[in-house]
């Protein structure tokens, strides 16, 4: 058997063969993001629908959660690093661009018996308040409209990440979490219980 010493011995040579594995470099003008919201300068950004998921979790009955997302989002962020009580924030959902597994559900879903998009075609939120707790955690308060009914929302936010982006051109990212009452706006008895809106989502300076 080995003795503790020639073990030792034995896993510092290891260690010293096998050098760690180089990170590939990022193609030119692609930068990573920094857990840093000084990187995302101040200005106004515009969402980017492609690295958006809008993510919803409705109670099925009590047995599970059913999860729905919806595909089509616009956004608009006021953002200043060094002032972030004074940024704003709106964003529009397509309610129609829900998905789900269940064949057939997201029709009967944006039907006149659930989301009634035809009548409501979009849910909103437009911030009133957004209140930092620290430097990468916050609370951004606001009304959001679903089915021609506002509410008061809060959704606890949480920085992803902040940088250059493609290009040189400011990037921050945020995952946010709500909770709304689905007898608010007036949805069906089947919804029973709280409904969990997920959001991470990614907003660029406009040039």
């Amino acid at each position: 058997m080995f003795s503790a010493a020639r073990t030792l011995a034995v896993v510092l040579a290891m260690t010293v063969a096998t050098p760690a594995l180089a990170q590939a470099p990022l193609p030119p003008g692609v930068f990573a993001a920094e857990r840093d919201v000084a990187l995302a300068t101040a200005g106004v950004y515009t969402l980017d629908e492609a690295h958006t998921a809008v993510i919803v979790r409705v109670s099925h009955l009590g047995y599970s959660q059913s999860v729905f997302r919806f595909d089509r989002v616009k956004g608009s962020l006021t953002w200043d690093p060094a002032a972030i009580e004074k940024s704003q924030l709106s964003a529009t959902v397509n309610v129609d661009s829900i998905t789900t597994n269940v064949k057939g559900f997201a029709e009967e879903l944006t039907g006149d018996g659930f989301l009634k998009a035809k009548a409501f075609p979009q849910a909103t939120f437009v911030s009133t308040a957004f209140k930092p707790t620290d430097r990468t955690r916050g609370k951004v308060e606001g009304q959001f409209t679903l089915m021609g009914k506002t509410r008061s929302v809060t959704f606890d936010v949480e920085l992803g990440g902040a940088g250059k982006g493609f290009g040189g051109k400011p990037r921050i990212g945020v995952h946010a979490v709500a909770t709304i009452s689905p007898q608010d706006y007036g949805m069906p008895p089947f919804f029973t219980d709280p409904i969990q809106i997920q959001i991470d989502t990614e907003f660029e300076k406009n040039s």
